[in-house]
């Protein structure tokens, strides 16, 4: 069955507030229906939008289901446990190794050995250039940025698989090909890592789903660890620097670089693109090596590295568990040589007039009217424009457009609105009418005010009409009231009031009932003239009709009442 991308939507949550677009730093986001959908074969899995989506609809994909399946199996399942670990559990290595065999699995390693020999063969490949750029291939974040974004950059990756799949490798070559490895850390992005090398790496585990893990099976960190459960094949020494912004750095040069060679680090996703447009590889005279890192201040800052504890503390906390060696080795013991192949993303060049007619879906028929807002998460209104030409997007994402949209249907309605409107501030001035209450009630200013409608803002309305009492009650009440037949200037109302923002504003319809109240009366009247030529009629003919002529009047009385209280309510 096919998995689910690493990073998901679910529909029902989401609340099409456009965030996720504004965060995804690549806009794999597609908008259908009012939902953002993850573009799978677009995303980096940064996890740049799950934190910050306010209804929680963005999800990461739970592997532990997986995980258990293949414990269960039978197969002998060892831990990948990233260095960054100390930064989620407080605890010591041995229980955080008891725990995971209470789990069901054969051992735990540190993915710092990995890193170690990554470090060594980098060091190797950096001592025999000349020149030229080279960009840290540990993490999966960055190298699928290059490969689906900067695809004319992947020859520039050092080719070296990520610490995680050599130490993948390395593990399979001391307990068995036929084990399985499943890396635990603080990133999204191994499991698009995994889901690409499932022949090292069979699944990735976050710190978050390994808590939560912990908590459905009953499964606590015991205070003290048996110490004869220690991870397998043997400690890590300054691998364990690796989840620290420079810690690859720092390892490499303890393997021992010549001096010309220049090492640097970018650790953030904004700072590593401004990087990538900057250079120039045709200036570089030296071997400039950079340390990407998508995370800023490296991996100790995860999407999913489950802690609130400070980044400093966190930082300190490792740094204090370093086990330094004295030699570091200069030849790899394991390494997995990797060529990285362009996978880009396929973007089509629209023409100036598919561009004119996206830009004029959202109102925007001239220079001026973009404003680049930012709103719908692009950055430009040309952006959104490209986005509604590949499918991404839809017209209601410019909040602009909507308001503009929004306003010219306001003022349709309200211009065709046979009845006066009006919406009033707490001190009863006018912040908009319509046409119906200027003919209605503004008297010999009804030209003026027709001509110039917006003569009336701040007016107090009772300048025009006498409900102030109704104003009153639903702006300290916020309720709705509605009274019927109210008399003013020779003229019968219907008023409805209602409450906008409590305390602070409402709004009014007033009906001209005139007229119906006038036909209701004739028809009263009517019905009583008929009565009193009757009465004469029944008089004579009393003496044949006798009791019935009591009927008669009390009927046609019934149906003249009818009509005249038809009329008052």
């Amino acid at each position: 069955m096919e998995k689910l991308s690493p990073v998901y939507t679910l529909n029902n949550e989401c609340q099409d507030c456009y965030k996720c677009v504004r965060r995804c730093p690549v806009k794999a986001i597609r908008i259908q229906d009012g939902h953002a959908c993850v573009i799978g074969n677009r995303c980096i899995a940064c996890g740049k939008c799950v934190a910050p989506c306010p209804s929680g609809a963005k999800r990461v994909r739970s592997d532990v289901a997986y995980v258990k399946e293949m414990i269960d199996s039978g197969k002998k399942v060892y831990v990948s446990l990233a260095p960054s670990w100390r930064a989620s559990f407080g605890c010591t290595l041995e229980q955080l190794v008891d725990t995971f065999q209470k789990l069901g699995f054969q051992g735990v390693s540190e993915t710092a050995l990995g890193a170690e020999q990554v470090s060594i063969k980098t060091a190797e490949i950096l001592n025999n250039a000349d020149k030229g750029l080279f960009i840290s291939s540990a993490c999966p974040v960055i190298v699928d940025y290059i490969h689906l974004y900067k695809p004319e950059m992947v020859q520039y990756i050092v080719p070296l698989a990520s610490p995680a799949q050599t130490h993948a490798k390395l593990l399979k070559e001391k307990f068995g090909e036929d084990i399985s490895v499943v890396f635990v850390g603080p990133c999204i992005a191994k499991k698009n890592e995994s889901d690409s090398n499932p022949d090292l790496i069979a699944s990735a585990l976050t710190f978050e789903e390994l808590k939560v893990w912990f908590k459905e099976d009953d499964v606590i960190i015991e205070e003290k660890g048996n110490i004869e459960n220690s991870v397998v094949p043997n400690l890590a020494h300054e691998g364990t620097l690796y989840p620290l912004d420079g810690g690859m750095n720092k390892t490499i040069e303890l393997v021992g670089v010549k001096k010309d060679v220049q090492l640097t680090q970018v650790s953030s996703l904004h700072l590593f693109f401004k990087t990538l447009d900057a250079v120039d590889v045709s200036h570089l005279t030296k071997p400039l090596f950079i340390e990407a890192l998508a995370c800023a201040g490296g991996c100790v800052n995860g999407p999913c590295v489950a802690t609130n504890e400070a980044h400093l503390n966190n930082v300190s906390t490792i740094l204090s568990h370093v086990n330094y060696r004295s030699d570091v080795p200069q030849k790899a013991e394991v390494a997995v040589e990797k060529q990285f192949a362009r996978q880009a993303v396929q973007r089509k060049d629209w023409t100036l007039d598919e561009m004119k007619e996206a830009l004029k879906r959202i109102g925007k028929y001239a220079p001026e009217d973009e404003i680049n807002c930012a709103g719908c998460g692009y950055q430009t209104c040309r952006g959104l424009a490209r986005a509604l030409l590949q499918g991404d997007a839809e017209p209601s994402m410019c909040v602009s457009y909507m308001r503009q949209l929004a306003t010219k249907k306001v003022a349709a309605m309200l211009k065709s609105m046979p009845s006066a409107m009006f919406v009033l501030d707490k001190e009863f001035k006018i912040l908009e009418t319509n046409e119906a209450f200027i003919k209605e009630f503004t008297g010999d200013m009804k030209n003026e005010f027709l001509a110039n409608p917006s003569l009336l803002s701040g007016v107090n309305v009772q300048n025009f009409v006498p409900w102030q009492d109704i104003f009153k009650t639903v702006l300290i009440t916020n309720q709705e009231v509605h009274k019927e037949h109210c008399r003013f200037n020779g003229k019968v109302y219907d008023v409805h009031v209602f409450g906008i923002e409590a305390g602070e504003s409402l709004g009014a319809i007033v009906s001209n009932v005139t007229l119906n109240l006038n036909g209701h009366e004739y028809v009263a009247k009517q019905a009583r003239e008929v009565i009193n030529k009757n009465i004469a009629t029944v008089q004579q003919i009393a003496c044949l009709l006798g009791e019935h002529m009591v009927e008669t009047e009390a009927l046609l009385s019934a149906i003249a009442e009818d009509y005249k209280d038809e009329g008052e309510e």
